[in-house]
């Protein structure tokens, strides 16, 4: 690629998550439950995550999530399910990684997340389209 596709491609993919957080944004005000900013850019519903303990990498962890669209619509009847994975060698979104990392044992969230976090520009070529905002339930085990 010369220098003037890179910066083409550099400002759509900025122009891009500008739209979907703006997007992102109105949606929320528009729900009856609260999210909250994360320094990753992606919303949790639970207020001060950050402030919980952060596990290092080398703890182990067992998670499951589900995955939904913006219209609440669950993609997989399954969940994806990790059993005793080790942080740092996570093979997942960062954000889920991220959320996680601040979890107990048992507890919920509900992650908001721009394409570019989530499956960006080439989606999961199943039911996951490119450039898709998603929704993901996440739930320590």
């Amino acid at each position: 690629m010369s220098e003037s596709e890179m910066e083409v491609s550099k400002n759509r993919t900025k122009d891009l998550n500008d739209l979907e957080r703006a997007q992102i944004e109105d949606w929320i005000k528009a729900q009856d439950e609260k999210y909250y900013p994360m320094g990753m850019n992606y919303w949790v519903n639970i207020e001060n995550l950050e402030k919980n303990y952060r596990k290092n990498n080398g703890e182990r962890v067992s998670y499951q999530y589900y995955i939904y669209d913006f219209d609440r619509v669950k993609l997989y009847e399954t969940p994806v399910k990790n059993i005793d994975v080790e942080f740092g060698h996570f093979q997942e979104m960062d954000a889920v990684e991220d959320a996680i990392r601040y979890l107990k044992k048992g507890e919920e969230a509900e992650l908001l997340v721009p394409s570019v976090l989530a499956y960006g520009t080439y989606g999961d070529n199943k039911k996951i389209t490119n450039d898709m905002p998603l929704i993901i339930k996440v739930k320590v085990l």
